[in-house]
C-alpha cells in the first residue's frame, strides 16, 4: 500500500535537492583524510596520532547521525539543516586556529557533528517520500556521501598544494553556508499523516514476518554495522597514507580515494535498484561478501596500477552496504521513528569507521606496514557476513513456522 505522495514528481524533485545538499554537507567527513599527511608533518605526529582528528570527526559524525535524526523527527529537516550548516562552518574555522593536535581533534569532533546531517538524517527524510522506489531513492541520497568524498578533494587539491590545508577548510566553510542553508528552505514541506499510516502498516507486516522485535533488530543491525565498517575503513581512511608510504605520493593516493568513492556511488545506485527487488538484508549480504573479496586483493598486490584497479573494485563492491541497513530499518520499523532508528544504525556504522581508522593506524605503528591491518579488516568483515546470514535464516525459519 502507498499514498499518492509516494514516488510522486515532488518526491523526485525533493530527492534532487537532497542529493545536492548531501554532496556539500558530507565533505567534512572526507577533507581530513586528504590533509592527514600535511597534519602529520605540521604537528610532527605519528600515524595513529595523525589519524585522531579523523577518528574524532567520525565519532562526532556517528553521534550526530543519532542526535540529528532525532531533531529531524521533532523539528523537521529544514531547521536541523540550518543548525548543522552553521556548526560545520564554525568547526572548519576552529580547526584552522588549532595550536596542537588535541585542539584540532576537538574541532573535528564538532565538524563531524555538523556534517552528520548529510547522511542518516537525510536518508531517513527521503525514505518517507518513496515506497516502490525507496531503494533507489535511499541509494542516491546515500551516494551524496561518496560523491562528496570523490569530488571535493580533487577540486580543492590545487588550494591544498598552493595555500595549505587551512585555506581548504576556510573555503569549505563558505561553500557550506552558501549552499546548504538556501537549499534547506526548499524542503519545508511535510509528509501527510495518512502517508505515514500506510507506511506503518507495511512495516508491521514485515516485522511480524522476521520474528524479531524492532529494538532487538536495531541492536543486531548496529553490531553488523560496526563490523562491516571496521573492514571498510582500512582502504578508505588510509589509502592516501598507504600510497605515501609506498612512495607514490599523496596525489596518487587522493586519486585512488576518488576512484574508490566514485565506484561507491555506482554501487549505491545499483544496490538501490537491487534492494527494490530483493530487499535490504539480502542486498547488504551481497555487498558484504564482495567487499571481503576485494579486501583480499590488497594483500598480494601493491603496484600502482594494481592499486588503482583494486580501489575501483573495492568501491564497486561495498557502496551499497551502509544504505542497505537504512532500508532494513524502514522495512521493519515504524516510520515516525525513522530518524532516530536510522540514525542509531548509521551511528554504529560510523563508529565502526572510527574504530577501524584508529586500529589500522595503530597496527601500522606497531608493525611498520599495513598487511595485518588488511587482515584485521577481513576478520571483521567475516563477523558481518555471519550476522547477516543469521538474519536471513531467522527470517526464513519464522516464515516456515507461520506457513506451517
Amino acid at each position: 500500500m502507498s499514498h499518492a505522495i509516494h514516488d510522486s514528481r515532488y518526491s523526485w524533485l525533493r530527492l534532487a535537492i537532497t542529493l545536492i545538499i548531501a554532496t556539500v554537507a558530507n565533505v567534512g567527513m572526507w577533507a581530513v583524510i586528504v590533509v592527514m599527511p600535511a597534519i602529520e608533518t605540521q604537528f610532527n605526529a605519528g600515524r595513529a596520532e595523525a589519524a585522531m582528528p579523523y577518528t574524532l570527526a567520525m565519532i562526532g559524525f556517528a553521534l550526530g547521525n543519532f542526535w540529528m535524526g532525532q531533531l529531524v523527527d521533532r523539528l523537521g529537516v529544514t531547521k536541523a539543516l540550518i543548525g548543522a550548516a552553521i556548526l560545520s562552518a564554525t568547526s572548519y574555522l576552529l580547526a584552522t586556529l588549532a595550536p596542537n593536535i588535541v585542539m584540532l581533534s576537538i574541532a573535528h569532533l564538532l565538524l563531524g557533528l555538523g556534517a552528520s546531517i548529510g547522511f542518516g538524517p537525510l536518508i531517513a527524510d527521503i525514505s518517507h517520500w518513496f515506497m516502490k522506489r525507496r531503494g533507489i531513492a535511499v541509494g542516491l541520497v546515500a551516494s551524496g556521501n561518496y560523491l562528496s568524498g570523490a569530488i571535493w578533494p580533487t577540486l580543492l587539491s590545487g588550494i591544498l598544494a598552493r595555500d595549505g590545508w587551512q585555506q581548504v577548510y576556510l573555503t569549505l566553510a563558505a561553500i557550506t553556508l552558501l549552499v546548504v542553508i538556501p537549499l534547506s528552505l526548499l524542503l519545508r514541506r511535510q509528509v501527510p499523516a495518512e502517508a505515514h499510516s500506510t507506511a506503518a502498516s507495511a512495516a508491521q507486516i514485515n516485522a511480524r514476518s522476521v520474528g524479531i522485535s524492532p529494538r532487538a533488530l536495531q541492536y543486531i543491525l548496529g553490531l553488523a554495522g560496526i563490523s562491516c565498517c571496521v573492514a571498510m575503513s582500512m582502504p578508505q581512511v588510509h589509502i592516501v597514507s598507504y600510497c605515501v608510504g609506498l612512495g607514490y605520493g599523496p596525489t596518487v593516493g587522493a586519486e585512488m580515494l576518488s576512484l574508490m568513492l566514485f565506484g561507491g556511488v555506482i554501487s549505491r545506485v545499483i544496490s538501490g535498484l537491487v534492494a527494490d527487488q530483493l530487499g535490504g538484508v539480502l542486498t547488504v549480504l551481497i555487498g558484504s561478501v564482495l567487499q571481503c573479496l576485494a579486501l583480499f586483493l590488497f594483500l598480494p598486490y601493491d603496484g600502482m596500477v594494481s592499486l588503482y584497479l583494486i580501489s575501483l573494485l573495492f568501491g564497486l563492491s561495498q557502496g551499497g552496504i551502509v544504505p542497505g541497513y537504512a532500508l532494513v530499518v524502514r522495512e521493519y520499523m515504524p516510520p515516525k521513528e525513522a530518524g532516530a532508528r536510522v540514525g542509531f544504525v548509521m551511528m554504529m556504522t560510523i563508529m565502526g569507521m572510527a574504530l577501524g581508522g584508529w586500529m589500522s593506524g595503530w597496527i601500522y605503528d606497531v608493525t611498520g606496514n599495513y598487511q595485518l591491518a588488511f587482515v584485521n579488516g577481513i576478520l571483521w568483515n567475516g563477523l558481518n557476513i555471519g550476522i547477516l546470514l543469521f538474519l536471513l535464516s531467522r527470517s526464513r525459519a519464522h516464515r516456515q513456522e507461520v506457513l506451517a
